[in-house]
């Protein structure tokens, strides 16, 4: 069991408006969300002495803008904009996913190194397509994957996706279950773009294909805005606003396929797999103490991976438990309660880290699950780079 189980918290969450193309600069709507999450904790900007964030552009293709708190926003601006450069003791700056800044700041508190981090997502979305391959030249990998269109991280879940159809006798009308369901979920999240927009099974199916079998509405949506969380030990915490989330838990993945390929079902399955047996370990659970799930959905295919990595169902059996209505609110294992990446916004992981600290605390409004004391949080795939948590409610 990890030896500072339960002893950091999430404190305080803070949102900006999630919309497809924001005038504002990106430095002002983190500035926006932070204050946001510390006014939600009931603290102010001279109690932040941490900040830690993922500053990178989510761009696979075209112009990829580097220019500080226009395009990204660094931590170290940050602290300039908030006109607190001379409190911070601890700056995290840390690839490839914020939630392995999470786990940095998570880390940085215990050891005293600073008391109260905001970690933040900060993501502006440059005009074009999100994944464009504009160069005139292919190098590594890209001159066998490029011609062929698979230089695109949609290209590689449709491969997955279509395998995880073959093997498993699944259709494609399994896809449209879950996300039609999810964007239920999405009408009571104040937060989430797709809120009050409504969408039906033919909708989903016929909807524009980007690469067999996955749609546009199996991808989840670029936004411009920003998310704000405040990190700080329990014992803090529990002098605070609201009722602590402690982190119980986490696990990365360092599991790498051996194909040269950027994902396949197994590699996936094997990766998942992998990081939920050390997270189980680190939080002293297993799987049949979690009430909830908030898994990632950048493609809605890592639901159904994360369901059968993590043990929840066997290989291939995702799909009829989510057809079966398991992953409803009513159901044995609510799942993206808050919409997800798929109807929230594409947030990095923060959408699945504040849903699961709003439901443990009880503070989910509208769509709160009776008794949800523990959730279970994933971050991308699988692979190396994913990160897994268990948020739980104070004893």
């Amino acid at each position: 069991m990890w030896e500072y189980r339960d002893k950091v918290a999430i404190a305080g969450i803070g949102y900006t408006e999630l919309i497809r193309r924001n005038p504002r600069t990106l430095a002002s709507l983190t500035v926006e969300a932070t204050d946001a999450a510390l006014a939600d904790a009931g603290l102010s900007r001279a109690d932040v002495d941490g900040l830690a964030t993922t500053p990178t552009m989510p761009v696979y293709g075209g112009e990829k803008g580097n220019q500080d708190g226009i395009d990204v926003v660094t931590p170290a601006y940050l602290a300039g904009a908030l006109k607190i450069r001379d409190r911070i003791t601890w700056l995290g700056n840390t690839a490839p996913m914020v939630t392995h800044a999470a786990i940095d700041a998570v880390n940085a508190l215990v050891a005293g190194a600073c008391t109260h981090v905001v970690l933040y997502r900060a993501l502006h979305m440059p005009r074009g397509r999100y994944s464009n391959f504009t160069s005139t030249h292919a190098s590594g990998k890209d001159q066998f994957f490029a011609p062929y269109g698979f230089s695109i991280p949609a290209a590689w879940a449709a491969t997955v996706a279509r395998r995880y159809l073959e093997t498993s006798g699944a259709k494609r009308e399994s896809f449209a279950n879950f996300v039609v369901d999810n964007r239920e979920r999405a009408h009571l999240n104040p937060n989430a773009y797709f809120r009050g927009k409504t969408l039906t099974r033919d909708e989903y199916l016929t909807s524009r294909m980007i690469a067999d079998p996955i749609t546009m509405l199996d991808c989840d949506l670029p936004v411009d805005g920003a998310v704000a969380i405040v990190l700080t030990r329990a014992d803090r915490a529990r002098d605070l606003h609201n009722p602590p989330a402690l982190i119980s838990g986490y696990a990365t993945s360092n599991h790498a396929g051996a194909t040269g390929v950027p994902m396949t079902l197994e590699d996936i399955r094997a990766g998942a797999g992998a990081t939920g047996e050390r997270l189980w370990s680190a939080a002293g659970i297993d799987r049949g103490d979690i009430d909830i799930a908030q898994l990632y959905d950048g493609f809605s295919i890592f639901t159904y991976t994360w369901l059968e990595g993590l043990g929840f169902c066997g290989p291939g059996e995702a799909a009829a438990f989510i057809d079966d209505g398991n992953a409803r609110p009513t159901g044995s294992l609510p799942l993206n309660t808050g919409g997800g990446c798929l109807a929230e916004g594409r947030l990095h992981g923060m959408t699945q880290l504040t849903e699961a600290a709003y439901q443990v605390t009880g503070r989910a409004g509208e769509r709160q699950i009776p008794n949800a004391r523990r959730s279970v949080v994933t971050v991308s795939n699988g692979l190396a780079g994913s990160t897994a948590f268990v948020i739980s409610a104070d004893h």
